[in-house]
């Protein structure tokens, strides 16, 4: 994959570079290896997974990111795709009864079970006035349960015949009005119904975050999703999952290359022709597939060339208008010597405004606070306690705390290192240790014995992600859905595939391709396969990983009471 002369367009094209190892590189390599096409990853990082990741602090093993999994269990066609990767087989995966506890600063709580039926007993003894909104809620959330089963995720709606569009717009209309009547009110809208001051509020956190700009319809997927087994977590954890996905791409024979940065895709005559990297080492190829930030990609690899009217739009105004990209996070890991039992899987506690103001960066007065050694018992030693406590953050604040460059490129040993920490002001610093604070003194107050319990601690900003990922403004999902950029994305990938106008053998894949999670990015790699499969004239084709039995679940019940009430 390094020759250097150009591709006759008239030959089949063979060889890919794929930019990014993470969920979204991964299962483009994983696909295009499937359907024949050489393959070789490139990534900055040292370790695959992207934003999907871990790692090591004295014994204890911080896993930031995955909380739940879409597709985790069977009955829908998103397990389909993580088991064509590997993802899962041979894993437990950990089912929690409840999805969320959100606590308001009374002490109050709401346990919020993806059962409909626990639900809406547990909503009404909250506030029996609020029945009649409780159970039009929860009957909405049964539909959901069985639309999931009809659900699209296999084949981009872009590449669907108009036979296979009303097949599928037909095995909606069971559920036609739960969708048509969640997907038009936004949960702010529809939470404002409730009588009980802490349901109005709860109902915006179910999702750990608050989103102003969802729609009741993402809530009820989650929930339904949750219900049926669908949406718990792997053994082995983030990291674990991209290592599967990785070892599956090596079996099926692809390459990939760790600390491995591209500084620009190489274009000739309107073609994509390879990348050139950081050391100015060019490599060649007949196909470039961007897996990773968009906005990198866009503006800096193709120096905002081949937009098009409406990509630019996106790319040079859209995408820096408030709300149209997702935050970043501030994270807290604490690894503990003991444990601490009564501390829940998830809870997002509602902060009074001084504790906000605290915490820079901070978008809504909550935190999440995750006790994640009852996701993940492995990945701490026996007898401690691992608690994972984050909440949305603007990357702005950091910035105006901050001296020196995002992210620097090191020589050590005769290899270049991408990621390696960067010098940033005392002001950032400060920021950092006082938001640390401010969050352990929260915890000790419900948790005491947190304080003298802490051997390990862990702090990241926004910026910390722009450093391992290089992703806009430390974003960990790229476009948000259901506003302006993830609506027009959606549009224009629908309509002209995953590429860019007027430029050959390039495409986009992950979630610059989409909107959504990991399950988002793992399936859209699958689709720009299709998409590229469609272009030179292959049928396209996927099969299940078959070298590990299918992965098994289990599920975990969550006490309604403890010391953290």
């Amino acid at each position: 994959m390094t020759d250097r002369t150009s591709r006759d367009p008239r030959r089949p094209r063979e060889s890919m570079i794929i930019i990014g190892a993470g969920l979204g590189g991964l299962s483009t390599g994983c696909y295009a290896r499937m359907n024949g096409y050489r393959t070789h990853i490139l990534e900055m990082h040292e370790l695959p997974g992207g934003c999907c990741t871990a790692w090591e602090r004295g014994g204890f093993t911080l896993d930031a990111c995955v909380s739940w999994l879409l597709g985790s269990g069977p009955g829908n066609e998103m397990h389909q795709i993580w088991l064509e990767l590997g993802a899962l087989q041979g894993k437990e995966i950990r089912h929690f009864d409840v999805f969320n506890v959100v606590r308001g600063q009374d002490g109050r709580a709401v346990h919020f079970y993806s059962d409909p039926d626990r639900l809406e007993a547990h909503l009404i003894g909250i506030s029996p006035a609020d029945a009649r909104t409780v159970r039009r809620f929860c009957a909405q959330l049964r539909s959901f349960r069985k639309a999931l089963a009809v659900y699209p995720f296999l084949k981009p709606v872009g590449l669907m015949g108009r036979v296979e569009r009303w097949r599928m717009l037909a095995s909606f209309l069971p559920y036609f009005n739960a969708v048509r009547t969640t997907i038009t009110v936004l949960m702010t809208e529809y939470s404002a119904k409730f009588k009980d001051p802490l349901l109005r509020e709860a109902f915006n956190f179910i999702l750990y975050e608050k989103h102003p700009n969802f729609p009741v319809l993402p809530f009820h997927f989650q929930l339904a999703s949750h219900a049926n087994l669908s949406a718990g977590v792997p053994e082995g954890g983030s990291l674990g999952l991209a290592r599967s996905i990785e070892a599956r791409y090596r079996r099926l024979g692809g390459e990939i290359s760790y600390n491995t940065k591209v500084e620009k895709v190489i274009v000739e005559d309107d073609r994509a022709v390879g990348v050139r990297l950081s050391d100015g080492q060019e490599l060649r190829a007949d196909i470039v597939v961007s897996a990773c930030d968009g906005y990198t990609t866009t503006m800096k690899f193709l120096e905002g060339k081949y937009l098009g009217e409406e990509y630019r739009k996106l790319y040079t105004r859209t995408i820096h208008e408030p709300g149209m990209v997702f935050p970043g996070y501030f994270t807290l890991f604490l690894g503990l010597s003991r444990p601490f039992p009564e501390g829940d899987p998830c809870t997002t506690y509602l902060l009074d405004e001084a504790t906000a103001a605290e915490l820079t960066g901070i978008r809504h007065a909550s935190i999440n606070v995750q006790f994640r050694n009852r996701h993940f018992p492995e990945l701490s030693p026996d007898g401690t306690t691992v608690v994972y406590a984050t909440y949305f953050c603007d990357i702005a604040p950091w910035r105006a705390l901050d001296e020196g460059p995002e992210q620097v490129t090191r020589t050590r040993g005769g290899q270049e290192l991408h990621t390696l920490p960067v010098r940033h002001g005392r002001g950032y610093y400060a920021a950092k240790r006082r938001a640390r604070e401010t969050l352990v003194d929260f915890l000790e107050q419900r948790f005491p014995g947190i304080r003298d319990a802490i051997v390990v601690r862990d702090v990241s900003s926004p910026l910390t992600q722009v450093r391992y990922t290089g992703n806009y403004d430390g974003t960990v999902l790229g476009w948000q859905p259901f506003v302006e950029s993830g609506e027009r994305l959606e549009e224009l990938v629908k309509k002209h595939g995953p590429g860019l106008p007027g430029l050959t053998d390039f495409y986009q894949s992950g979630v610059w391709a989409t909107t959504g999670g990991l399950i988002r990015a793992a399936a859209a790699g699958r689709h720009v396969m299709q998409f590229i499969c469609r272009d030179d004239g292959r049928p396209f084709t996927a099969s299940v990983d078959r070298t590990a039995p299918p992965p098994t679940h289990r599920v975990i019940p969550v006490p309604t009471s403890g010391k953290s009430t």
